[in-house]
């Protein structure tokens, strides 16, 4: 049986933009096979919206707080939301 997909909402902080965080996190959430989207703040974080199985998000947030190699990532903030549908895993503009 399949786990129900739920949405999360997570916000990464620390020096995690100029260092590659949006291209790995989108290659490491389509490798989870999650969908959604992933994109730089004007405050300095990194937004993601993320549907999937709690297990696959579960496993893009340890990613998330770990991050690439030259990120410093301070904390992630998760919030559920209401179930999102998305085609694929995008990379957005800055917000």
């Amino acid at each position: 049986m399949t786990a129900p997909s739920e949405t999360w909402h997570l916000f990464a902080h620390g020096r995690v933009q100029g260092v590659g965080y949006r291209a790995a996190c989108e290659a490491c959430a389509t490798s989870l096979g999650l969908t959604g989207w992933v994109r730089n703040r004007t405050d300095g974080t990194v937004e993601v919206v993320a549907t999937g199985s709690p297990d696959q998000l579960a496993a893009l947030r340890r990613w998330m707080e770990q991050g690439p190699p030259a990120a410093e990532v301070a904390k992630v903030d998760q919030e559920s939301v209401a179930p999102q549908t998305f085609a694929a895993f995008t990379f957005g503009p800055t917000a």
